[in-house]
């Protein structure tokens, strides 16, 4: 009798278990995340069926592009559509890295707009995008991002002014992860007219800016005989000189990795640790132009020559998930930050002629990021403690303000205000001003659960989810 009860308990389960994995598989089930409701099961749209909406709408693009083209001849050639020739700002690349030329969130380029009106800003353009959460670089009037559409990732370039598609770079990979949700993570980068991108499996490839022509490429993990990340790929390759680093994580001296830019061919590689999820970042402290890595359990300063250590600071959190970026607060200050209780912390970089040293100024559990980044603006620190807006002293770590519920949303500043890109697809403009949190103005902008970071260049902003992407021309005053 208890037997033919287990029996029938182990049947119902392997029915329940071999259903949830049809849903998974066909259907787009998944464990949902969201930052003020937390993890639920909902349907989402599938690699698939995300893939037909947008190569549908790029069928529809480049036919009425077409149709408004002057009439071609038989001989002339096919190709990816051309852009525009540009002029003034948006000719000059500018916003060509992750989170901007510094990799610090902060628009410098030009005067933004800090009045929007009251029924909300109007896009530019809007239009469908494959899944991902990488954010968008631009340079010369393109915007360039990677995405997921179907079994392929996609590097894609387009029209920064009208959205246009201009052209695509495929290859076979899918990232599955059930929780966080599927798709290429990190940002490209532009350099002297090549696009360096990076799949969540491990697909670095360098491309040509105009046409997107393959240039060369290498798969980073494979290459260098590392495991992925549990959350995939992330960190954008980084430009520096004539490498491009990147952060595989491998064993043996294979951890951080530089590869020339133009060739690939391995230029160095140092350290056999496991990496983590921020981008490796290019800085001066204490007199030094240096690397700042954060891997799986510590911030670390980097020769960019070589790829020697100059200093180390442990930073360990929960299953070595490090994910914001760090954020130079002063010439020889860094402050570093991270989720799950961890909290932040300001370091004193010293050095006395090849040696360096490192101070804790503070630490304290007032600004959490999770897997968003702060900002820096006059002395002051603002960025979401976990799901929350909050403004930190950079000098003391005291906790000026906390208020404004963004969910796990982005934060950029431009024009001395924040820009909130929030969790649900919102753009919200909040003063930077440690005198209390004062929200100035809201604006629906994209639907859906939105991490991507936004970007800006030519005074246009670009915001992107697993769904959707939009431009805004805030050009001021």
């Amino acid at each position: 009798m208890r037997l033919g009860v287990l029996k029938k308990i182990g049947i119902v389960a392997a029915v329940i278990g071999l259903t949830i994995a049809v849903l998974y598989q066909f259907f787009g089930l998944r464990v949902v995340f969201n930052g003020a409701a937390g993890p639920r099961l909902a349907f989402t749209t599938s690699d698939d069926a995300q893939a037909r909406v947008v190569e549908e709408h790029r069928a529809a693009q480049r036919e009425a592009q077409q149709r408004a083209a002057p009439a071609t001849t038989a001989d002339s050639p096919v190709g990816p559509a051309a852009a525009p020739a540009v002029e003034g700002a948006d000719a000059q690349p500018y916003w060509t890295d992750f989170r901007g030329p510094a990799r610090d969130g902060h628009y410098r380029e030009m005067p933004v707009r800090t009045t929007w009106p009251s029924g909300g800003l109007t896009p530019l353009w809007k239009q469908p995008i494959g899944g991902g959460y990488s954010s968008f670089v631009a340079a010369r009037g393109r915007a360039f991002t990677i995405e997921q559409r179907g079994p392929e990732e996609v590097a894609a370039a387009y029209d920064l002014r009208t959205g246009l598609e201009l052209w695509t770079n495929r290859w076979r990979g899918v990232f599955r992860e059930a929780l966080g949700g599927d798709g290429p993570r990190a940002t490209p980068t532009w350099s002297d007219g090549l696009l360096y991108v990076l799949g969540a499996l491990g697909e670095l490839r360098c491309l040509e800016e105009a046409t997107g022509g393959l240039v060369w490429r290498t798969n980073i993990l494979d290459d260098n005989r590392a495991g992925n990340l549990q959350w995939g790929m992330a960190a954008s390759p980084l430009v520096v000189d004539e490498n491009v680093v990147v952060l595989p994580g491998g064993p043996n001296g294979r951890s951080v990795v530089a590869y020339n830019r133009r060739s690939g061919a391995r230029a160095w590689s140092v350290l056999g640790e496991p990496q983590a999820y921020s981008s490796p970042m290019l800085v001066t402290l204490a007199g030094r132009r240096q690397l700042l890595v954060v891997s799986g359990s510590r911030l670390i300063g980097l020769a960019p020559e070589h790829g020697e250590v100059l200093w180390s600071y442990p930073w360990v959190t929960t299953a070595e998930i490090n994910v914001s970026q760090p954020l130079l607060v002063g010439p020889d200050r860094v402050f570093i930050s991270s989720g799950y209780d961890v909290g932040a912390a300001v370091l004193e970089i010293s050095s006395e002629g090849r040696a360096f040293g490192v101070r804790e100024i503070w630490r304290n559990i007032r600004m959490k990021n999770k897997f968003t980044s702060s900002v820096l603006h006059d002395g002051f620190i603002y960025g979401l403690d976990e799901s929350i807006l909050a403004c930190v002293d950079a000098a003391t770590g005291e906790l000026k303000w906390k208020g404004g519920r963004y969910g796990y949303g982005q934060v950029l500043l431009a024009s001395g205000r924040l820009i909130v890109l929030t969790e649900e697809g919102e753009l919200v403009l909040v003063a930077a001003s440690p005198d209390g949190h004062q929200e100035l103005a809201r604006s629906p902008a994209i639907e859906g659960k939105t991490w991507n970071h936004p970007a800006m260049a030519g005074g246009r902003l670009l915001v992107r989810n697993l769904a959707e992407m939009a431009a805004f021309d805030l050009r001021g005053p």
